[in-house]
């Protein structure tokens, strides 16, 4: 935990490792976790359509799922932080505009289960 998933739009110049580590680091400074513990996957989305579907936006979207106990200001500074973290690392060409959007949820500690495999 955190669990963390980012979609986007896949013709966007976007430093994914950067912004990897630079998340991990953020949730350890905002919520308290350790960055071993952090996670992150991304999803290229094929398309995405943005208003009037015009060739111009894109899309990126991340989730973060935590352990519960932190406050909502908690969970909202997190959110700007990661906004904010997203635009150092994507980059729109000339014309695009890039929608970027985050969230912070509570994990379900009653169902949520982890393992680790080694070789």
């Amino acid at each position: 935990m955190p669990q963390i998933s980012v979609d986007h739009s896949a013709d966007l110049a976007f430093d994914r490792r950067g912004f990897a580590l630079a998340a991990h680091a953020v949730a350890a400074e905002i919520i308290g976790c350790r960055v071993e513990d952090c996670k992150t996957r991304f999803r290229t989305v094929a398309e995405t359509v943005v208003a009037d579907g015009g060739g111009e936006h894109a899309v990126v979207v991340g989730e973060m799922r935590i352990m519960p106990g932190r406050t909502q200001q908690a969970k909202a500074a997190l959110s700007e932080a990661l906004v904010a973290k997203l635009a150092e690392y994507v980059k729109p060409e000339p014309g695009r505009r890039v929608h970027l959007a985050w969230t912070v949820l509570d994990q379900t500690p009653e169902t949520y289960r982890r393992a680790e495999l080694r070789g």
